[in-house]
């Protein structure tokens, strides 16, 4: 096996400590009692990080040409945008779409007296 090809088995573990630290985290976070909007983008900002480590060291990314940095640089644009839409998300139009589904429920509905 050549020095190029050769894995690095610290980088890998390492890497597997973070995943396990980050999953710990995600799971720690969704026990904080957040806003909804905070609690997406806590929860995505924990999954980003980690899809750029598997995507950086197990697929091996990190070593590759500019094309595939651009096409991760469309790839994280779309993830910004993705962070973005929960954050517009404001508590008083949640509860416009709570006021509007309660009435809207069959058990909002008065029942007819004969």
């Amino acid at each position: 096996m050549s020095e190029q090809h050769k894995p690095n088995i610290k980088a890998y573990l390492f890497v597997f400590g973070a995943l396990a630290v980050l999953t710990v985290v995600t799971v720690s976070v969704s026990h904080l009692r957040l806003p909804i909007g905070l609690a997406v983008f806590c929860g995505m900002l924990i999954a980003a990080v980690k899809a750029g480590l598997v995507a950086a060291f197990f697929m091996h990314l990190k070593g590759e040409r500019a094309l595939i940095f651009g096409v991760l640089g469309l790839t994280l644009l779309f993830l910004a945008i993705l962070f973005v839409i929960p954050a517009t998300d404001s508590v008083a139009t949640a509860a416009k779409r709570a006021q509007a589904a309660a009435a809207l429920s069959p058990s909002a509905v008065p029942a007819e007296h004969h």
